[in-house]
């Protein structure tokens, strides 16, 4: 008979067991799915597709990544027909950030042609393929901004007897429309009318964000107007795009003007953040910042709060126009709000007054936070521990440093900032700083600069901690 204590030991063994098998499955069930395709897809036989829907797989984007890293560069076509193909599975859709790893990886920019190999293979197979398909093909294209390309994969789909549909068509002129040829985004959207295809809400914004880019504003606004006249009413975005072309253009009059019909139509077409900042980033930026205030007036009554970026552009403008007392008094009013913390408003006066040349300014404010417990930003960090390195105060720089340390402000100071303050640490010969700043590096895994390594290391050796010197480079090579 088995005693208590036994079958404990027993149960306790079968769950061990049992835990350690599905956990030996979670960790290898991704790695071997990619193998079984790859394995696969090698003993096709050229029928990919049809190997691939006989596999019944449950796909998912880490599986997708590998199986296209096992093919490339070798087999580049089959890698591309898996990723055309596994972007239509009924289980699993691309992200945006695949699409580009893909894309990415092989080179579809640089080398376009594969895109052209494997739509011959499908012709020549006579594989079967759908208007899905084709759609993973344009937004590969989509994603290597190659609009002439893209252009032709529309022309060969008639080939396999398909035909684009709206979202197809605003790829293509989308892509035109990036590369500033509206001529031939007009034309697609003359040909979408000719198949009984009508431009929509997406069309209209593209054409009219491509219009504003190449200066041909008037041509914007004649669009808008179309658009309204034949029943696509425009929304927010449809208006902000042609917004920010009167501001990029300079016409801040007309920019005005449709930021209040924007604010008459209300609903769909109410500006948000993004418009009242772009308007108030224009006005500062051609000195006009107490005009940019009353748009910050209105935005605030109608209940859309200002973003960091909405009042950091208020505070460069007023620094600008040295208009140092509606910085604080817009500094007093955002914080209280709790629209923008002090932290952020701070470190953009810093930043603003270093900027327009007034170093002791930007100093006392900067000193100002620290004493009174604001955190600076890192870029406020970062320039100001540069500026004591490039000035030769490396000790004076080493203590800002420690400050900044310990109220936990240099989570994303970059290596290049401690690797210029290190260097002159250790050229200046102030060994116990430079060591203690070494140890800092290695405990945050922050690798020195290349050019910077030889010299940190012969310097430091004279420390006599060899083994700080070792770790040090290490990381560093």
């Amino acid at each position: 008979m088995m005693t208590l204590s036994s079958i404990s030991r027993f149960i306790s063994s079968s769950v061990g067991l049992k835990y350690h098998h599905k956990r030996s499955i979670s960790q290898f069930s991704t790695a071997s799915s990619a193998e079984t395709v790859y394995n696969h897809l090698q003993t096709s036989g050229g029928n990919i597709e049809k190997t691939l829907a006989s596999m019944r797989l449950k796909l998912d984007a880490k599986c997708v990544s590998q199986v296209l890293h096992r093919c490339y560069p070798s087999q580049s076509q089959m890698g591309l027909r898996f990723f055309i193909w596994a972007g239509i599975h009924s289980s699993y859709r691309h992200s945006y950030f695949m699409f580009s790893k893909a894309c990415e990886l092989y080179r579809i920019r640089q080398n376009p042609s594969v895109v052209f190999d494997v739509l011959e293979a499908y012709r020549v197979e006579g594989c079967s393929v759908n208007l899905k398909t084709f759609k993973v093909v344009f937004n590969m294209c989509k994603e290597a901004k190659l609009a002439d390309e893209a252009l032709r994969v529309l022309r060969k789909m008639p080939e396999f007897r398909l035909h684009a549909d709206n979202v197809v068509y605003n790829i293509v002129i989308r892509l035109f429309c990036d590369k500033g040829d509206l001529d031939m985004a007009e034309s697609l959207v003359e040909e979408m009318s000719g198949l009984e295809l009508y431009p929509d809400l997406i069309t209209y914004m593209v054409m009219i964000k491509g219009f504003c880019n190449v200066g041909r504003l008037d041509d914007a606004c004649g669009l808008f107007k179309f658009m309204k006249k034949h029943g696509c009413l425009p929304n927010v975005v449809v208006y902000s795009a042609l917004l920010d072309g009167f501001c990029k253009l300079g016409d801040m009059e007309r920019a005005l003007k449709l930021l209040k019909e924007m604010e008459k139509e209300g609903g769909d077409c109410s500006p948000n953040v993004v418009t009242y900042t772009s308007v108030i980033q224009n006005l500062c930026d051609k000195g006009q910042s107490m005009e940019a205030l009353l748009i910050l007036d209105r935005m605030e009554a109608r209940g859309c709060f200002p973003t960091r970026v909405t009042v950091s552009s208020l505070i460069k403008g007023f620094v600008e126009e040295d208009e140092i007392e509606q910085v604080y008094k817009l500094i007093d009013r955002v914080v209280k709000s709790g629209s923008v913390t002090k932290n952020d408003c701070y470190s953009s006066l810093v930043v603003s007054l270093e900027r327009v040349g007034k170093p002791e300014e930007a100093e006392k404010v900067f000193r100002t936070m620290l004493d009174s417990g604001v955190k600076p930003n890192s870029l406020v960090c970062t320039i100001m521990l540069k500026k004591l390195c490039l000035e030769g105060f490396m000790v004076d720089g080493y203590c800002l440093f420690d400050e900044l340390e310990k109220m936990e402000c240099l989570s994303s100071i970059d290596s290049d900032t401690y690797s210029i303050l290190l260097v002159g640490l250790c050229q200046q010969r102030h060994l116990v700083q430079a060591a203690k700043l070494a140890r800092v590096m290695l405990n945050k895994g922050i690798k020195l600069k290349a050019p910077y390594v030889d010299t940190i290391a012969e310097v430091l050796m004279k420390s006599g901690d060899e083994e700080l010197v070792k770790q040090l480079t290490r990381i560093s090579r």
